[in-house]
């Protein structure tokens, strides 16, 4: 599950051809260099942003507050958990779309207002409300039943896990109890009455074999220790059976790996994560096999990225909004991460290529004009 969580972290922040974890564009120069100094000065986004999607992937919430400085915008942040912020909306009767947040630094707490749904007016005075441009919740929002809050990316594979960790500690205590071979020692008891036999059996065992173990006081013993699963059988045989033989108990063959393994191929399934990235380079056919996971991990990590693009984007709106920026100024950049996949990207120029010789074929073999073409062109 750890490794599941940093295989996401990892693909979501990685590096374009110019060493950058977030690529930021704009026409005016000033915004761009704004921008820069705001997430790679401030904010430190290549050393910041590896924690935030990992925490984001666990929890499916994630909160940033913005300390902001009139005319100088974002100067720090500070991140927080789910467990002490809570997204309050549509309390406020005045403004239904006003979106608030309280702080409990004691870990978010219902209990204080029973059966009574908080609001802006019953809300705790050790609770800090902050505005919405005070916070960025980033979130995954794939469950509606949980909105305004997202679904962590691993609750699909939580009870799978559970399951998995018990069957792996059944098998593993299986064969650790069962698995060793024993052996049963039939010895002839002769004409010895029955009520020396026992004392024989003991003499016979002593002098046959001693098992070491810890007694009570602590010191090496070598005595015979009859509760060691270890330890063989001795059995005292008389009548018919005259001779004395050592035959050997087989130990238990256990097949619950191939149980262990179906759980282990859902819980992959659940995290929608290759078996490759994990080192399970053996379940796969091919390279073609690897290449269409990878593509499917990429849409999963595009996702989560653009989670991650909206909200920098409103981190950035408001530093821009504090230093004077109005109008289509404010909006006049674009914040990118970089893709995932170099095959989910080979594919999409693939595709591209593809409709370009199809229009070109279309347009030798005359289905449509050149003049027609021409006219498409002009703006």
């Amino acid at each position: 599950i750890a490794s599941a969580l940093d295989i996401i972290a990892d693909e979501s922040t990685l590096k374009n051809d110019m060493g950058e974890v977030l690529a930021i564009k704009s026409s005016d120069d000033d915004i761009q260099k704004i921008l820069y100094n705001l997430f790679y000065d401030v904010l430190n986004i290549e050393f910041n942003l590896w924690p935030w999607v990992r925490n984001l992937a666990k929890y499916g919430d994630f909160f940033l507050k913005l300390e902001i400085a009139e005319k100088f915008g974002v100067y720090n942040i500070l991140p927080y958990t789910a467990y002490h912020m809570e997204r309050i909306e549509g309390m406020d009767e005045e403004n239904p779309n006003d979106v608030k947040f309280r702080y409990d630094r004691d870990g978010i707490s219902m209990s204080g207002y029973g059966n009574v749904m908080p609001t802006l007016q019953n809300i705790n005075k050790n609770d800090i409300i902050l505005d919405n441009y005070e916070v960025a919740h980033f979130r995954l929002l794939s469950d509606m039943n949980l909105v305004p809050y997202g679904r962590s990316m691993l609750e699909p594979a939580r009870k799978i896990f559970k399951s998995y960790v018990l069957l792996e500690d059944a098998m593993m205590i299986h064969r650790i109890v069962r698995a060793p071979e024993k052996r049963m020692f039939y010895i002839n008891v002769g004409s010895i009455p029955p009520n020396e036999v026992e004392q024989f059996m003991q003499k016979t065992i002593n002098q046959m074999k001693k098992t070491p173990y810890v007694g009570d006081d602590g010191q090496y013993n070598l005595k015979f220790n009859m509760q060691n699963m270890m330890e063989d059988f001795y059995l005292p045989v008389r009548g018919g059976d005259t001779s004395t033989r050592i035959e050997t108990t087989k130990g238990l063959d256990y097949d619950g790996t191939a149980d262990v393994q179906y759980l282990q191929a859902k819980l992959f399934a659940a995290l929608k994560i290759p078996k490759a990235y994990f080192g399970y380079e053996g379940d796969l056919n091919g390279k073609a096999t690897l290449a269409a996971e990878d593509i499917r991990f990429a849409r999963t990590v595009e996702r989560i990225q653009k989670i991650i693009e909206s909200e920098l984007t409103k981190i950035a709106l408001v530093h821009l909004y504090t230093q004077g920026f109005e109008g289509e100024s404010l909006t006049n950049f674009e914040v990118k991460l970089t893709t995932p996949s170099v095959i989910y990207e080979q594919e999409k120029v693939a595709l591209l290529k593809e409709k370009i010789d199809l229009a070109a074929q279309m347009k030798d073999s005359k289905m449509f004009s050149v003049i027609f073409s021409a006219i498409k062109q002009i703006p």
